[in-house]
């Protein structure tokens, strides 16, 4: 998995950029990568790191624990008192402030890496309106050894490592969800607040769009089907969630469908026909060239070699280069 930096002024995956902000996304090379990664911000590279404010189209969750200066997510700055945990969900704006001696683990992944607990994308979301965390003791202990088994198994890569990835990522997920509201950290505020408007939280109308998605029932959701449940117009949600995640409506919609279908191949019994039925398909021969368009392999060869391809998982390094990073 390769990380790339769409900056201002060069598009967005091809197409013109609209706002300006340089957006990071991770791109998966081969069909059935591993659409997770771990490391120290040394060994993941220089843009987990930025100090300049960019957005992403993956979750990160930052665990620091050395450091002074400032982390800043959309209109707030967080005054780096290690240990901390921090949640980034697709969307939000961040970047680091005068930081000196950054030390810790970053783990970045995708929506479809929550095959397992799919409702952790809906946890994740009210994480990271939370986003930094203070660590008493006893949280920073399990915190830590939860990142440390995380870590030793993603290098590890040994057989049935990704299921365990996934549970670890669930109980880390789960653990800092229980953490009482006093443990989120004071925050600055660095830009002015919208004044509030049926309209005037874009990235609040994109969370719920994600967050309708997020569910079973998200993968025979269509566009208008989605913006009637929110009660906005087509042209609207489409305008907010590109401009909130980089991706359209419809990108979003075939992703939680593959996500779902990848679920049901590798959880269940199910049949390919019953599965096309459960994720929108009435034509299962349809749904198998959907699903070899999006994933690089046929249904069936994806549920016989158990969602994995023999390659080497580990993420290169994210690096910002010359012209895109």
């Amino acid at each position: 998995m390769r990380g790339t930096t769409v900056l201002p002024g060069e598009g967005n995956n091809g197409e013109p950029g609209e706002d300006g902000m340089p957006t990071h996304r991770l791109q998966v090379p081969m069909p059935n990568s591993l659409p997770f990664a771990i490391g120290t911000f040394d060994t993941i590279g220089a843009m987990s790191r930025a100090t300049f404010p960019h957005r992403h189209t993956f979750h990160e969750i930052v665990l620091v624990t050395g450091g002074t200066g400032g982390h800043v997510v959309d209109l707030s700055r967080f005054a780096l008192r290690p240990p901390n945990l921090c949640f980034l969900t697709p969307g939000q704006v961040h970047h680091w402030e005068d930081v000196i001696g950054l030390e810790g683990y970053v783990i970045l992944f995708t929506d479809d890496f929550l095959v397992d607990h799919p409702a952790d994308r809906y946890v994740l979301r009210v994480l990271g309106r939370r986003s930094w965390l203070d660590l008493p003791d006893d949280a920073a202990e399990w915190a830590a050894r939860l990142v440390a088994e995380l870590d030793g198994e993603y290098r590890s890569g040994a057989d049935g490592f990704q299921s365990v990835l996934r549970a670890l990522l669930h109980v880390l997920i789960v653990r800092a969800a229980r953490l009482p509201a006093h443990h989120q950290a004071a925050a600055q505020t660095v830009l002015p607040e919208p004044s509030p408007g049926p309209r005037s939280r874009p990235g609040s109308m994109a969370a719920e769009f994600t967050t309708l998605l997020g569910t079973p029932e998200g993968a025979l959701e269509s566009v208008r089907s989605c913006a009637d449940r929110l009660g906005v117009s087509v042209s609207y949600l489409s305008e907010v969630v590109k401009s909130s995640t980089g991706r359209t409506p419809g990108e979003l919609i075939r992703q939680a469908r593959v996500h779902e279908a990848k679920r049901l191949l590798l959880r269940t019994e199910l049949s390919v026909r019953q599965i096309a039925g459960r994720v929108g398909f009435g034509d299962p021969a349809y749904f198998c060239r959907f699903f070899r368009r999006e994933t690089g392999a046929s249904p069936g060869d994806f549920r016989r070699g158990g969602g994995d391809i023999h390659h080497d998982h580990r993420l290169e390094s994210i690096a910002r280069p010359r012209s895109s990073a």
